[in-house]
């Protein structure tokens, strides 16, 4: 092989390692929901190219809101699913829409867009 191929053979192999990386096994340290008055944890995430923050960490047995904010139009990011929960939501754009949800047992919960293409997480302690 001559040496230009051997570049872009690496170049190639190192990209498909970031992308593997980037889309599967990249993690967040996470964003803990904030205690509000009347008993619920809420937190804010938007939603533009993904998730923002894409891991929420909440206590279990109680209610937990999650607002969502889309400020995108893609068609992608118009609705996220809460597997798990049997939940889902339409998400207009420029438009606060509120989940909420009571997570009865700890565990890390993923939730997405229905083509599981823009993903995030939610552990509950």
């Amino acid at each position: 092989m001559t040496p230009d191929r051997w570049v872009v053979l690496i170049a190639g192999l190192l990209l498909v390692v970031f992308i593997v990386w980037f889309f599967w096994l990249k993690r967040s340290k996470g964003v803990r929901a904030t205690e509000m008055s009347g008993g619920y944890q809420e937190a804010m995430i938007l939603v533009r190219g993904g998730y923002t923050p894409d891991t929420i960490i909440v206590n279990r047995d109680k209610p937990v809101r999650l607002n969502f904010r889309r400020e995108e139009t893609a068609s992608c990011s118009d609705k996220v699913v809460f597997e798990h929960f049997n939940k889902s939501a339409e998400l207009p754009a420029g438009e606060l829409v509120e989940v909420v949800l009571v997570p009865k047992e700890a565990g890390e919960f993923s939730f997405a867009c229905p083509m599981g293409m823009i993903r995030g997480r939610l552990i509950v302690e």
